[in-house]
């Protein structure tokens, strides 16, 4: 006897799930410019390669033993290629009950320590979330027959990813509560413009509970949780830009832990040498310049730098990139915001770049013009200084190589916070350091003798003149207090020289990094 009967019934459940929440709601979600979940799945993956896992997995009415109706879960996931290597996938079905989930599941498919988590766990995959969700549903409460504690979601599994596999999510609609919760358990990610949204509360409880009368956009669009509050680290303006983004995002990332980052081949020279990097920095030390040009100079030309919280902590400016076809994770200063201070936002943003470089086994490169942490009542109240000093705690607490290059300005704890024993550092002509910049300190350490003096702006320019003098990099060289001056134009051959020592290294660092204390 043939069992055709019911592998016919597998295929017309398939395709009854592939309806989603019905052709009017499917409709609406298009109507609004977003994909469907599967349609979003099949244009970040390899074409083909998608294996879906509780394709079947739902709520269904039987009749007399027949089924009558059915409605899918609320979740899509399983595994695919990406630039043909093998991740997880997974996010929220928004056309079937905004994708909140049900009562109906025993076992979550995935959102909230679910399956497809198990999935990267269990073959250290990467896991890419796609995120439109509503979070819990008052509605599931009368489903049920009673609430539940909320400390019977078991997070455990999102949480011990982040120490395993690369983990990254795309916000495409609205997410809130537990969706939103979700996203925060990642290490990267990103939202559309003008179509995603994430807050805690949407905006019918936010007028409920404080009285805000705002429009999603006005709560959790990308203006405020990409550039206000850095909950997100990157914007784009279509769905499209996203998939693009996570791909690219993941080519720089090693599949697990116990991996090194992919190398890639690149038609560009070791040794090429750019006369511009000569001329870039202004010899009027109180002009600004374009830092994000010296690391497009510096870093591999066929590969486009990719900048993590372009809009988020502009004092710092985050890179993945390649050099010689090696990622590199790469810092550096701007001097066009805040002169280069490094403030409380860029300090944050600062802090978990590093970590997770570190984690990944990226060599950081750093180039370096910073005056100092960032000043003022502003800064105090934002906490710069205790933000500031978690970046410092992060740079001993680092295990990678890293190598600075010292481009202009280095002052204070916010120039000295990466110090590690592997640390080497090279310095350009246009280099100066210190505790604290001599027009900010004569003041403070001559103030009596300034004041005494028959013309007190003389004297404190006469003072600024003869500091100026030991403030020359070469007192510092002849001293072995730093590593090696370097010519600007081969600053690509040094660091390439360097990298090749450093990234052997890495090699006997593989595995989850051990971390120990308690962050400032």
């Amino acid at each position: 006897m043939s069992w055709l009967p019911e592998v016919e019934e597998i295929e017309r459940r398939k395709a009854l799930a592939k309806l989603h929440g019905g052709e009017e709601r499917v409709a609406r979600q298009h109507g609004e410019g977003k994909y469907t979940i599967r349609e979003r799945i099949d244009r970040l993956l390899d074409a083909g390669t998608f294996t879906e896992y509780g394709s079947i997995a739902g709520s269904a009415q039987y009749a007399e033993g027949q089924l009558e109706s059915f409605l899918p879960a609320a979740y899509v996931m399983g595994t695919g290629r990406i630039s043909g290597r093998p991740v997880a996938v997974g996010g929220e079905d928004f056309t079937i009950r905004g994708g909140s989930g049900g009562t109906q599941m025993r076992r979550s498919k995935g959102g909230l320590g679910g399956f497809i988590e198990d999935l990267a766990a269990e073959y250290k995959l990467p896991l890419v979330l796609l995120l439109d969700g509503s979070g819990a549903n008052v509605g599931t409460v009368k489903e049920m027959g009673h609430t539940y504690l909320p400390s019977s979601v078991d997070w455990g599994r999102s949480v011990d990813l982040l120490s395993e596999v690369p983990v990254i999510g795309a916000v495409l609609g609205s997410a809130a509560g537990g969706p939103a919760a979700r996203a925060m358990l990642t290490h990267w990610t990103c939202m559309v413009r003008g179509q995603s949204h994430i807050f805690t509360a949407g905006p019918p409880v936010a007028k409920r509970a404080l009285g805000e009368d705002l429009t999603k956009e006005q709560l959790g669009g990308a203006a405020i949780q990409v550039n206000q509050s850095g909950v997100i680290d990157n914007a784009v303006d279509t769905e499209d830009e996203a998939f693009e983004m996570l791909r690219r995002f993941l080519s720089f990332m090693p599949q697990n832990v116990y991996e090194m980052p992919p190398v890639r081949l690149t038609a560009d020279r070791p040794n090429r040498r750019e006369n511009e990097l000569l001329e870039i920095v202004p010899r009027n030390r109180s002009r600004s310049y374009n830092m994000r040009k010296i690391v497009q100079l510096v870093m591999d030309s066929d590969c486009p730098l990719f900048e993590v919280r372009p809009d988020f902590g502009r004092c710092v400016m985050t890179f993945f990139a390649r050099l010689n076809g090696v990622p590199v994770a790469v810092t550096a200063h701007n001097p066009m915001f805040n002169g280069g201070a490094l403030d409380a936002n860029g300090a944050e943003k600062l802090t978990h770049f590093l970590e997770l470089a570190d984690y990944f086994h990226f060599p950081v490169i750093s180039f370096v013009d910073v005056p100092g942490f960032m000043i003022g009542s502003k800064a105090e109240q934002q906490a710069t200084i205790r933000k500031g000093m978690r970046a410092f705690y992060m740079g001993y607490q680092m295990r990678v190589p890293q190598a600075q290059v010292i481009v202009r300005k280095c002052y204070g704890m916010a120039g000295s916070f990466r110090a590690s024993k592997l640390n080497l550092r090279f310095a350009w002509p246009s280099a100066e350091w210190g505790s604290i910049p001599i027009e900010g300190g004569v003041d403070a350490a001559f103030k009596r003798e300034i004041a005494n003096a028959d013309d007190p702006a003389k004297r404190r320019a006469e003072i600024e003149a003869d500091l100026r003098m030991l403030r020359s990099p070469w007192g510092t060289a002849e001293r072995f207090g730093v590593e090696e001056m370097i010519d600007p134009s081969k600053t690509r051959e040094v660091l390439v020289n360097w990298l090749g020592l450093a990234h052997q290294s890495l090699r006997y660092q593989l595995g989850p990094a051990a971390r120990g204390g308690v962050r400032p």
